[in-house]
């Protein structure tokens, strides 16, 4: 038997995709423990897995952030974004530093497995405390000639000018856009005599999962050589009870369009509400998931051809999909993608600039480039998704290549490989 530590985000686009491997490695045999918040302790558990709490840092589970943060409310764009990467990612190494430390001393793991945002985690790989692997919880976007910084949202050039073009644009990035970011890194990293470098998702020295495809991913000269692609990995489905209009979405011939707004920017004003006012006049069924509050807590106008929840599993909706609305958060894409499904991407706060680009990229979607799209924007751009044919096509075989992957059984595998060597996992 081999014990595996998982340490994650008080995020849940950051727990959501474990589960499935905490899952899979716990029926085969392994002992898993998991480090995360204490607000997705039933969640962890249900994997599997043994449950240790944040303690040493802010546990920010309740996406309560403004809470903790006051001053957060006040910030918009690019200030709020580095305002985010400051105190919710580099204001939690320490903590979780000083909680993985103790954690280890009872709970003796030979491979630790952390999302991209756990610093921490990465700290006691390069210590050489022991392995440790990273699944990615979102585009495979890592250091690379052929790429702008990550956050930007711009396209890869592999040219000669390209290749100038983007280091130009790193340096900018690192030194000048998101230096408060860095320098905090720096800070923090001095402290505990750690590596210092910029602080972006940078792919483990052993064992980099990332759960997607080449075909909707850039194109790279210098891909990672710890990179695995191992398909997408679908949330656990709870327990469902379906609303009492679910016969409206599974017996429909109307188009289905779901729209949602994420877990981080909650604004129903940006994508929800628009999208429900873009849509009320057309032959089409609207379903909409708040995450978490109800059409009169949010004062939506609901029109008769709409349905509004606080949340519905997006496993068993998808499927009854024809074009997915979303800002661009890369679990919800990954079930459209794997359910063949278009999607319209309007974000750009975190990694939504990024997914988003990966839309027009693949010919998969259509990216608004906004975060506050116009009901004419959207009531365009679901028009453009369900009368051009290639769209769908598109999406249809990017999930024929996911399909070709079991993802919780090829990372377990990895995972297994890796605890059996203690060396870095190739792809070459």
């Amino acid at each position: 038997m081999t014990r595996f530590l998982i340490a994650t985000m008080a995020v849940p686009g950051h727990i959501t995709p474990f589960a499935p491997i905490a899952r899979e490695l716990t029926q085969r045999g392994h002992e898993v423990a998991w480090y995360s918040s204490q607000f997705f302790k039933d969640k962890i558990e249900a994997s599997g897995a043994r449950f240790f709490p944040i303690k040493s840092a802010i546990d920010y589970g309740d996406n309560d952030y403004n809470r903790y943060w006051p001053e957060r409310a006040t910030l918009k764009g690019l200030d709020q974004v580095k305002f985010d990467f400051i105190n919710l990612f580099v204001g939690s190494i320490e903590g979780q530093y000083e909680d993985l430390l103790e954690i280890l001393k009872d709970f003796k793991a030979d491979v630790l497995l952390h999302d991209s945002a756990v610093v921490a985690a990465m700290w006691l790989g390069l210590a050489g405390r022991l392995p440790t692997a990273m699944l990615n919880i979102s585009v495979a976007h890592f250091p690379s000639r052929d790429l702008a910084p990550f956050g930007l949202g711009v396209l890869p050039d592999s040219s000669t000018p390209g290749h100038f073009r983007n280091r130009i644009m790193n340096f900018m990035g690192n030194n000048v856009i998101m230096r408060p970011v860095n320098q905090a890194y720096i800070d923090v990293a001095k402290r505990h005599h750690m590596p210092v470098f910029p602080f972006r998702p940078t792919p483990s020295p052993f064992l980099t999962l990332q759960p997607s495809v080449p075909e909707i991913e850039y194109r790279i000269s210098d891909l990672p050589p710890t990179l695995h692609y191992i398909g997408a990995l679908l949330p656990l489905t709870p327990e469902f009870t379906p609303p009492v209009w679910w016969a409206e979405i599974t017996q429909s011939s109307k188009a289905i369009v779901l729209v949602t707004q994420g877990t981080i920017a909650t604004n129903s004003e940006q994508l929800i509400q628009p999208t429900l006012q873009a849509l009320e006049t057309e032959n089409v069924r609207v379903i909409a998931t708040t995450g978490g509050k109800t059409a009169a807590e949010l004062g939506l106008q609901v029109p008769a051809n709409a349905r509004v929840e606080p949340f519905i599993p997006f496993v068993p909706l998808m499927k009854h999909v024809a074009v997915y609305i979303t800002n661009g958060g890369f679990g919800g894409v990954m079930i459209a993608l794997a359910n063949g499904v278009p999607v319209i991407g309007g974000g750009n706060t975190e990694d939504k600039a990024e997914v988003n680009n990966r839309l027009t990229y693949a010919g998969i979607g259509i990216n608004l480039k906004t975060p506050t799209p116009t009901p004419d924007q959207l009531h365009q751009a679901v028009q453009t998704i369900l009368k051009t044919p290639g769209y769908k096509q598109n999406a249809q075989k990017v999930q024929a290549a996911l399909a070709r992957h079991d993802a919780p059984h090829e990372a377990a595998d990895l995972l297994e490989k890796l605890a059996a060597t203690r060396q870095p996992i190739l792809n070459a």
